[in-house]
């Protein structure tokens, strides 16, 4: 099995507008923290996630979340 890339160590803090999100699950991605397709090849998809109205997110950037997309902390062990 692939291991993610540790993109950030800490969250990424973005306003979206309403809509649907393809969320960098890999690491790999030059967009963090979205998907770019940099996956291609690894074993690794996008988590895909709908926002109703334009939303404040805490994105996970060290890829070790227990709650993907959003940040719980886990880049304060790495």
């Amino acid at each position: 099995m692939d291991k993610a890339v540790v993109a950030k160590k800490g969250p990424y803090e973005l306003t979206l507008a309403a809509g649907r999100y393809q969320y960098c699950s890999c690491g790999r991605s030059k967009n963090q923290p979205l998907c770019d397709g940099s996956h291609a090849g690894t074993s690794f998809i996008p988590l895909i996630f709908v926002l109703d109205k334009k939303t404040l997110v805490t994105l996970c950037g060290c890829k070790q979340s227990s709650v993907p997309p959003h940040c719980d902390g886990s880049h304060e062990g790495i």
